[in-house]
This record gives structure tokens, C-alpha cells and sequence, in this order.
């Protein structure tokens, strides 16, 4: 062994002594187990993730606004042992095509979502959506009552209020100058989500990103998500979903204030409601074991 080679071993050493009681403490990334695939619907180029066997039930995964497929990566996993799982990059997001028209309401998201089930011949899937992916899945369920097996949706609701439409509105145009590396944006994602595990942020900021011409890191997606991010009411599609419903909302988020929850518990036959006390938007990242517990127990029952 040369004396080099030494030096470069020993220093891996000394550093992974160094992150190893640091990385106990997060939640771990799991190794890649999925396949990227590509379908071609409405006349857009849509990627998605295809994580277990086609031989089991399909799930579907729909992120929220801005984000990506891989933000489900750590979830994915689990969910695959039981599941043939479809991690989608929905329109305008992640590596899939961006609309000409802007059109990123979510009955476009919807339309995609259709035609996505029938391209992949899938003829009952289970559905998991979060914030704009999770009034996505309740639309689909409730007009396509007959392909659903289970939906669950994450702390979103039939309502978006414009003043959540507004600050999606501001947050792009703050975000528009980017970021000059990687770790400068997981720093600012880590001050923003302290309840977050960093891994995840990294996973987020990793795929969710491209760099420009100048170097600078901006979001891979496209800035005109803001047309379709506007004040929405779905009740008259919510209203017709029969599969049995789970809604896991995070106890520190504003998204679906008591009285949507009641009105949901009132309209849908077969509604349960879990709230995650003291968490955010995202109780998937920051209690992923927690929130893995409520989905396979609701998903076995």
C-alpha cells in the first residue's frame, strides 16, 4: 500500500467517526431501487419512478406543488414490498415536460393522471397524493370512483385559499436569482424545515435542481406553475369519492383548518381523519416512521 493510499484511508476513517453519531440521528436515504420511465400523454413527456414488481397492486405517488418524484423516495421503498409504486413527476416538474399553454390547473394535472391509469392499463390503483398532488388524487377518485381502490391525502383538503395562492406567487419570484451550489440551498432549506431531516432536504435540492448558463442552481421546474396555483374549491368532485379515504394531516399546519376536516368526515362514507400533533405540510419527512405507521395500518386494515 503507498503511502498515498494510506493518507486517503486514513482520512476516510477520521471522517466517517466524525459523521457517523451525526447521521444516526437523521433519517437515512435509502439505496435506489427503481427504474426511471417515460409515457408520452396529452402531448407531454411525463417522468415517473417505478419502484417494485408490476405483478403487485399499483400505487400511485403525486408530489406537491414545485416539488418532484423523488421526494417520495424515501417512502417509496417501504411502500414498494406491498405495492407496484409509480412516483410521478407531474407537468411543469422534476424531468417532465413543461406545458406551451401554462396550463397547470389541477384538472390538467387530473387529465394527465387519467391518461397515465390508461396508458399503463392499470385497472385499480391505490392513490397517494400531497398539498397539489393530494387535491389531484381526490379529484381523480372522485370522478373515477370505479379505478380506486384507497386513497390517502396528505394535509390538503378540497380548498385552496388565495392567500396560499399568493405566497406560492412570491416565493417564486424570490427564488428566481437561484443559488450558487448545492449545499448554499440545503442550508436555507434546513433553516426553513427544521422538523426535516437534512437527507431529505438534499434528496429535494439534488433532483429538483438544474444549473443555468451563469452557474447558478435554479429549481427544475417551470416558473409558470404560478397560472395554475390560483384559489380552488373541489367539493362538487370530493363529494363523489366512495373508496375508503385517509387524510393524515400535520397538527402544526394551517392547510385544512377543523371545520373542512368535520365537512369531509360529514361528506365522504368511509373517511378517516389522523392528525400528526406539532407537525407541518410534510409529516412523510418529518416523522417518516410515524407516517409510514398510520399508512400501513389504514392500507392492511
Amino acid at each position: 500500500m503507498t503511502d498515498m493510499v494510506r493518507a486517503v484511508c486514513a482520512s476516510t476513517a477520521i471522517f466517517l467517526a466524525m459523521v457517523a453519531p451525526a447521521a444516526a440521528q437523521t433519517t437515512a436515504i435509502p439505496q435506489a431501487q427503481y427504474a426511471d420511465r417515460y409515457v408520452t400523454v396529452n402531448g407531454l413527456r411525463l417522468h415517473y419512478l417505478d419502484w417494485g414488481a408490476a405483478t403487485k397492486p399499483a400505487l400511485i405517488l403525486l408530489h406537491g406543488i414545485a416539488r418532484h418524484a423523488h421526494t417520495f423516495d424515501h417512502i417509496a421503498s417501504d411502500l414498494a414490498r406491498d405495492y407496484h409504486v409509480i412516483a410521478m413527476d407531474m407537468r411543469g416538474h422534476g424531468d417532465s415536460a413543461w406545458s406551451p399553454q401554462g396550463a397547470y390547473l389541477v384538472e390538467d394535472y387530473v387529465k394527465d393522471l387519467e391518461a397515465v391509469v390508461a396508458q399503463l392499463r392499470i385497472r385499480r390503483v391505490t392513490l397517494l397524493g400531497n398539498s397539489t398532488g393530494g387535491r389531484v388524487v381526490q379529484v381523480f377518485a372522485g370522478l373515477h370512483p370505479d379505478l380506486v381502490e384507497r386513497l390517502l391525502v396528505e394535509d390538503v383538503g378540497p380548498e385552496r385559499p388565495q392567500d396560499i395562492a399568493d405566497a406560492f406567487a412570491r416565493r417564486v419570484q424570490q427564488e428566481a436569482g437561484g443559488w450558487a451550489s448545492e449545499d448554499e440551498l440545503v442550508m436555507q432549506l434546513v433553516v426553513q424545515n427544521r422538523r426535516t431531516p437534512e437527507p431529505l432536504l438534499r434528496t429535494y435540492a439534488h433532483f429538483g435542481t438544474k444549473r443555468q448558463a451563469d452557474g447558478r442552481l435554479v429549481w427544475r421546474r417551470d416558473p409558470n406553475l404560478v397560472k395554475g396555483f390560483v384559489s380552488t374549491e373541489l367539493w362538487e368532485q370530493v363529494r363523489k369519492i366512495t373508496s375508503p379515504t385517509l387524510y393524515v394531516i400535520g397538527g402544526g399546519s394551517r392547510i385544512v383548518p377543523v371545520e373542512t376536516q368535520q365537512r369531509l368526515k360529514q361528506t365522504l362514507r368511509d373517511c378517516e381523519i389522523v392528525t400528526m400533533p406539532g407537525l407541518g405540510h410534510y409529516p412523510d419527512e418529518e416523522d417518516t416512521p410515524g407516517f409510514l405507521a398510520i399508512l400501513n395500518r389504514f392500507l392492511r386494515r
